[in-house]
């Protein structure tokens, strides 16, 4: 077996034995309708539906330095609100913050910092070549094959001016580009002075993100109730020339969250508000039980009180079950409608050609 495959076979399995330690504080990912998916422009007009108790404030960060015993708004006060969109595996942030001194005017990571770590699948465990269980395996086997592969850290500077918006702390930048993230800034104040600033975002969850490039990458797939490792920092310098004087607020009750998934926070994806469903509506799928026999089962997943269902299979054959099984004699596409009644009325979902037959 080759260097390289033994390394992530050996870390593959060290990650799945290993017990991870996020803590679940409850935190919740609010899910917008298709229709309503925030447009990024530094504009919060989009995220007026969001729930108030979904925001994450910075009276729930940790201060890492010891500098500030307790937060102080005077000098930083930070709300982040994050969301999904059913169907798409990305994470949207809205991240307002008032600082009394902003810092952006180094070309490294001197600079406001935002710092997010996300672990889309739970694996857990270190994720930087720093904390690699194998110190004694040279750097570039730790950075290329292991630093940022099963979780991300970004490094997202508010604001970024004169340098990319984030550094992604790993061996694969193409992750900050598009169309794997996208960001826009809203502010007005100049380097020292106070202010407010919006970073609006979009970034993709990677179970596997390697150097060579998304060719092979595997992204996180979100779906409802799922369970996602997310956590955050907010690295705030007060002084241009002096980096002692630098506040780290933690999500995380762990210094090392940066560098290890499993110190970070679960944060749950939220079913979408009954508010944006149709209380009366029809809707069905279908799984291709034996493609010799063509056998196909439907299945009802509408919505409301129902006292009837009747399936159309456009092969000129019908049924009243609510969830039947039917086999077709011929090979083809069809058109399947499916009815149903109740107190409401009366809903139709007819799918064209979905049911392809060989």
């Amino acid at each position: 077996m080759h260097t390289r495959a033994f390394i992530l076979s050996f870390v593959g399995l060290l990650l799945m034995t290993q017990l991870t330690a996020q803590e679940d504080r409850g935190y919740k990912i609010y899910q917008f309708p298709p229709d309503m998916i925030p447009r990024i422009d530094g504009n919060t007009d989009d995220w007026s539906e969001f729930p108030d108790e979904y925001i994450v404030g910075t009276d729930q960060l940790w201060d890492d330095s010891g500098k500030y015993p307790e937060p102080d708004p005077q000098n930083l006060d930070v709300k982040v609100r994050v969301a999904w969109v059913k169907g798409l595996n990305r994470l949207y942030f809205l991240y307002e913050a008032y600082d009394d001194y902003w810092d952006f005017t180094h070309p490294g990571l001197h600079n406001d910092i935002f710092e997010i770590v996300v672990d889309g699948d739970l694996s857990g465990g270190p994720l930087i070549d720093e904390l690699h269980p194998l110190q004694s395996l040279d750097w570039s086997a730790r950075y290329f094959d292991f630093h940022g592969v099963h979780a991300q850290n970004y490094h997202i500077f508010t604001p970024a001016v004169g340098k990319e918006w984030a550094l992604v702390w790993g061996s694969q930048p193409w992750i900050k580009e598009l169309p794997y993230a996208n960001i826009a800034y809203s502010y007005d104040f100049q380097p020292g002075e106070s202010g407010k600033l919006i970073a609006e975002f979009w970034i993709t969850p990677f179970d596997y993100a390697g150097p060579e490039g998304p060719e092979r990458a595997v992204e996180s797939v979100l779906k409802d109730h799922k369970k996602i490792g997310l956590t955050w920092a907010v690295i705030d310098y007060d002084d241009v020339d002096d980096t002692s004087k630098k506040g780290f607020w933690n999500l995380s009750k762990h210094h090392k969250m940066y560098g290890n998934s499993s110190l970070g926070n679960i944060f749950t994806l939220m079913p979408l508000d009954e508010k944006y469903k149709k209380s009366f509506e029809a809707d069905w799928s279908f799984l291709i039980v034996d493609s010799s026999e063509r056998m196909v089962a439907f299945r009802d997943q509408s919505r409301g009180e129902i006292t009837s269902w009747h399936w159309d299979f456009g092969d000129g054959t019908t049924s009243d079950q609510q969830n039947p099984v039917h086999r077709y004699r011929q090979a083809g596409k069809y058109i399947v409608v499916l009815t149903i009644e109740g107190p409401d009325g009366t809903s139709r979902l007819a799918n064209v050609w979905d049911v392809a037959l060989e």
